[in-house]
């Protein structure tokens, strides 16, 4: 989610968003899936970065140039053009805790180096402008146009890896924020460190706790419709966007509906790990790269995003109210069991029941999210052909 540099600034915010809905705070989320052992180091100084030993046809760097503060939409200038089938490295920042109007403050005081991802933070702070309309939200990288994608069609995101680009990540509670807004009653940061060896990956911001470290993108998105014009990157919609979805690490796929030429594909508010409901308002947001296929498919039509691993298909349901998010989760569930196996609504909502594990995605986005755990080992006979 999405840290802004004051709190005076969010809380300004928070007046102005829809109501009854909580922004997103931090930049950054990065949470989901573990290192091979191949590419572990046996331990991360704060300017130690993983190879991912992927070579891509392109590479987005993380430049004000190439940088959208906190929105999509169909008249956003693509930064990148590539083709369908194409591998690309996607750097994106992390801001949070570091403050606007002296971003090296953060780095001097927590001991961190000013390396390439720090540089990138300041440059980006000293140029980016944002959305004249006040429209707010993450620092995301893009928009990516990939060519053949054309309404109509399924943008496939083949998840190859996702990598940090620094030694640390930053979580933040602050009063007002998050699940319990009445009851922080003081802003405060943690810096976690990263710990990384041929056992484990872990991140720790005192001693007696480790976090599993499991990176992704808490926001991939496309753009919505023309008819929506710019919208904010903080409330995840039909188009992906700031999903906050633990489960999107390495060797997964995600799935969006394509509204406009080129699909426009942007990413941020990265995570090294995160709990399910993300309940202070963030988790351990930190700059990541992001290393993804980019599919074009003409033979899939849908109407919402969904993604898939190599055990699960799941599903996605999103809703400013969570009973009914948990309901759409349910709808997008019994559907996608139903087109997989040619099963009636009854029968898959049988399944539903009885074989899939519904989660609390997050609760912080001003639109809940639910997601769906549809495993395929319940379908003993069908062959579900995934690429990872």
């Amino acid at each position: 989610m999405i840290r802004n540099n004051s709190e005076n600034q969010r809380r300004n915010f928070l007046k102005t968003a829809a109501k009854g809905s909580i922004a997103a705070l931090s930049l950054s989320s990065l949470a989901a899936s573990a290192f091979a052992i191949d590419k572990v180091v046996e331990s991360a100084k704060p300017n130690e970065t993983i190879d991912s030993g992927i070579k891509p046809d392109h590479v987005v760097r993380s430049t004000a140039e190439n940088t959208v503060y906190g929105y999509y939409g169909f008249d956003v200038p693509p930064v990148a053009k590539v083709k369908d089938g194409d591998v690309v490295e996607i750097q994106t920042v992390n801001t949070t805790g570091v403050s606007r109007r002296d971003p090296e403050a953060f780095f001097k005081a927590n001991n961190l180096p000013i390396d390439e991802q720090a540089k990138d933070i300041i440059d980006i702070y000293k140029n980016v402008k944002r959305e004249p309309s006040g429209l707010t939200g993450h620092l995301l990288t893009g928009p990516i146009y990939i060519e053949g994608a054309e309404p109509g069609d399924t943008l496939e995101v083949r998840i190859l890896d996702v990598v940090p680009r620094s030694g640390y990540g930053v979580n933040s509670v602050w009063p007002k924020g998050g699940d319990l807004p009445d009851d922080v009653k003081t802003s405060e940061s943690f810096v976690y460190k990263y710990k990384i060896d041929k056992k484990k990956q872990t991140a720790s911001f005192k001693e007696g706790v480790e976090i599993p470290m499991k990176p992704f993108m808490g926001v991939m998105a496309v753009s919505p419709p023309p008819e929506m014009k710019r919208v904010s990157s903080i409330p995840p919609g039909f188009y992906g966007g700031n999903l906050d979805l633990k489960h999107l690490v390495k060797g997964t796929t995600l799935y969006l509906p394509v509204s406009v030429k080129g699909a426009l594909f942007t990413t941020g508010d990265c995570h090294a790990a995160q709990g399910s409901g993300e309940i202070s308002g963030v988790a351990i947001e930190a700059s990541l790269t992001l290393f993804a296929k980019f599919i074009v498919r003409k033979d899939m039509h849908i109407k919402t995003v969904y993604a898939e691993s190599p055990t699960h298909l799941i599903a996605i349901g999103l809703d400013p109210d969570l009973n009914k998010a948990m309901q759409n989760a349910a709808r997008e569930a019994t559907a996608l069991i139903m087109n997989a196996m040619n099963f009636t609504f009854n029968e898959s909502l049988s399944v539903c029941s009885t074989g899939v594990d519904f989660e609390v995605t997050q609760v912080v986005d001003k639109t809940f999210g639910v997601n769906g755990m549809i495993p395929k080992s319940i379908f003993p006979g069908k062959d579900f052909q995934y690429w990872g």
